[in-house]
C-alpha cells in the first residue's frame, strides 16, 4: 500500500506543476529557473516607434533555453485590459543561483530588481506613461512617438535616473548585480492581482528561443535582433538589429553552464520513505523465533534433536514422555516432587526401567 501510495504522489507533480503555471491572477509568484552562470549585460538598442493607442513597452530581456541564454526583444505589446500596466520580470541572485522571475500585468507597476531596462524603466516604477478615463497617455520623453503612427494622447516630463554609473547589469545581487531592494509600496503590489503574459509575449518568446542567432554563445552578447514593432515580428520594417554591448559576453566552456530546475518540487525523497520501512520491518518478525507459537512448537515435538534443549515445551504435547526424559537431565533435579506420580501412574513393564534410572 505505500508503494502504491508513492506512484499517486509522484503522478500528482505533473499536475501541481501545471497549476503552478496556470495560476491566473493574485499571485505574482511563477515556477522559476535557477541558472548558475549570470546572464549577459543588457544590450543598449533603439525603441521603434509605438504603433498605435494602447500599446505599452516591454523591454527586452535574457531568457534561458536548454542550455544557453538568448534575447527576447524588446517591443510592443497591447494592454490586455485598459488601465493595466506591464511590470517587467528580473534574473535575482539567491543563495548560489539566479533565479528568474517573470513579469506580469497589474494595477500598478511593481519590483523588477531595481534593473535599467530603459524607456520608461529605470528601476522602480514606471515613467512611460499612465492611464486616464481608460486612455493611455504617453511620455514622449521615453518614448518613441512618430508623426506618421496614430498615438493621441503625448505628454513631456523628463526622467532623472539618480544612479550615476549606467552599467547595463541584467540581475539583481550576487557578483556584480544591482542592489536596489523592493520597497514597501513595491512588496504591497506583489499582493495585489496580476495577469501573465498575453499569449502574444508567450508566442513572441518562443520565436525568440527558435532562433539561434538570438543565444548568447553565438552572439556574444550582442543579438541579431534586439527590438520589435510588435510582439512576434521578427522581421521586417521597424525590426531593430543594430545593438551594442559594454563589454563581450563569452559563454562558459561546455555550454551555458546552467541547468534549468522548477523551483520546489522535490519529490524524490517520499518514495525512498516508503519503501524502507518494509524492509526494516520484516527482519523483527523473523528473529525472535520463541516468539512465534504456532509454527515452533508444532514442528519441535516431532524432531526429537531439537527440542533437547527446551524441556518445557516438549513435555507438555507428549504427555507420557516415553524415551524423553531419559535424555532430559533436568527432571533428575526435581526427584522430590516427581517420584509419587509416576511410581503409581505407570504401572506396565516398560516404564518400570525408567523409575530405576533415577
Amino acid at each position: 500500500m505505500r508503494i502504491i501510495s508513492a506512484i499517486r504522489s509522484l503522478l500528482l507533480v505533473p499536475l501541481m506543476l501545471t497549476m503552478l503555471v496556470a495560476l491566473p491572477a493574485g499571485l505574482s509568484a511563477q515556477v522559476s529557473v535557477s541558472i548558475t552562470i549570470g546572464p549577459p549585460a543588457l544590450p543598449v538598442y533603439e525603441q521603434p516607434p509605438c504603433p498605435s493607442d494602447g500599446y505599452i513597452w516591454t523591454p527586452g530581456f535574457w531568457a534561458y533555453g536548454a542550455d544557453d541564454y538568448y534575447w527576447v526583444p524588446g517591443t510592443w505589446v497591447l494592454a490586455p485590459t485598459p488601465g493595466v500596466l506591464w511590470t517587467p520580470g528580473y534574473w535575482g541572485w539567491n543563495n548560489g543561483v539566479y533565479v528568474w522571475n517573470g513579469g506580469y500585468w497589474g494595477q500598478h507597476v511593481g519590483y523588477y530588481g531595481g534593473i535599467n531596462y530603459g524607456y520608461g524603466y529605470g528601476g522602480a516604477g514606471y515613467q512611460g506613461g499612465y492611464w486616464s478615463n481608460g486612455a493611455l497617455y504617453y511620455n514622449r520623453s521615453v518614448n518613441n512617438i512618430s508623426s506618421t503612427t496614430h498615438v493621441t494622447n503625448i505628454y513631456n516630463k523628463t526622467v532623472i535616473n539618480n544612479t550615476t554609473t549606467v552599467t547595463n547589469v541584467s540581475y539583481n545581487g550576487g557578483p556584480g548585480g544591482a542592489t536596489v531592494r523592493p520597497t514597501a509600496q513595491e512588496l504591497a503590489v506583489s499582493h495585489e492581482q496580476h495577469t501573465p503574459p498575453t499569449a502574444a509575449q508567450t508566442q513572441h518568446q518562443h520565436l525568440a528561443s527558435t532562433n539561434r542567432a538570438q543565444m548568447a554563445s553565438v552572439n556574444h552578447g550582442k543579438p541579431a535582433v534586439v527590438a520589435t514593432p510588435k510582439a512576434g515580428v521578427m522581421s521586417g520594417q521597424g525590426v531593430v538589429t543594430a545593438s551594442r554591448v559594454t563589454a563581450a559576453y563569452h559563454a562558459p566552456a561546455g555550454g551555458g553552464g546552467g541547468k534549468p530546475a522548477v523551483a520546489h518540487p522535490v519529490v524524490a525523497t517520499p518514495p525512498r520513505s516508503n519503501t524502507s520501512p518494509p524492509a526494516r520491518s520484516a527482519p523483527p518478525k523473523s528473529s525472535p523465533p520463541g516468539s512465534n507459537t504456532n509454527g515452533d512448537r508444532k514442528v519441535t515435538p516431532q524432531g526429537a534433536p531439537k527440542p533437547q534443549g527446551q524441556p518445557k515445551p516438549t513435555g507438555k504435547p507428549n504427555g507420557g514422555g516415553e524415551g524423553k526424559p531419559e535424555n532430559q537431565p533436568k527432571p533428575e533435579s526435581k526427584p522430590k516432587a516427581s517420584p509419587p506420580p509416576p511410581e503409581h501412574d505407570n504401572p506396565p513393564p516398560k516404564d518400570q526401567g525408567k523409575p530405576e534410572a533415577r
